[in-house]
């Protein structure tokens, strides 16, 4: 019997040795990552967004609002700008970061005020707040994949109401 789970605690030993370490990044180090990406996401940096969003991602990256539906990083880079120019005051804050191996969540929270065609909508004067959830694929610290969903339409409503 003692020979049996020497045994056993020999071959769990010897697994651990042989399965590679992962270690996991801090939060910090997380955030660091991908923090260029949400500043390039604020009007107050819009003639610094391509530029931050390739420092924060891999050339290969693709942003997806579905399973299947993905962009790459130039059609990003195209759509943000237009955004940008939608809402000449959009703000994102990162709000919270959470990790789980090489893929970091960030909860975000865009605010702004649209100045032209918004999702169909013509411009109120009326402001909007929603939240964001992205998860993110980070490998050698820049982000290769990302999902993401924001509720474009909650802030349509919001510039709408009466």
């Amino acid at each position: 019997m003692k020979q049996r789970f020497a045994l056993n605690v020999l071959v769990a030993g010897a697994a651990l040795l042989i399965s590679p370490a992962r270690a996991e990044m801090s939060a910090d180090a997380a955030r660091a990552s991908v923090a260029p990406f949400y500043k390039a996401l604020n009007a107050e940096f819009a003639s610094d967004s391509a530029d931050l969003i390739k420092q924060a991602t891999g050339p290969d990256w693709v942003s997806c609002r579905g399973n299947d539906v993905c962009n790459s990083r130039d059609e990003v880079i195209a759509g943000v700008a237009a955004r940008l120019k939608s809402v000449p005051d959009l703000k994102w804050q990162i709000k919270d970061v959470l990790v789980s191996g090489d893929q970091v969540t960030v909860r975000g929270e865009a605010t702004g005020t649209p100045a032209a065609d918004f999702f169909g909508a013509t411009p109120t004067g009326k402001s909007f707040k929603v939240m964001s959830i992205d998860v993110h694929t980070l490998q050698g610290g820049k982000m290769v994949r990302s999902y993401h969903i924001e509720d474009w339409m909650g802030a349509v409503r919001q510039v709408t109401a009466k």
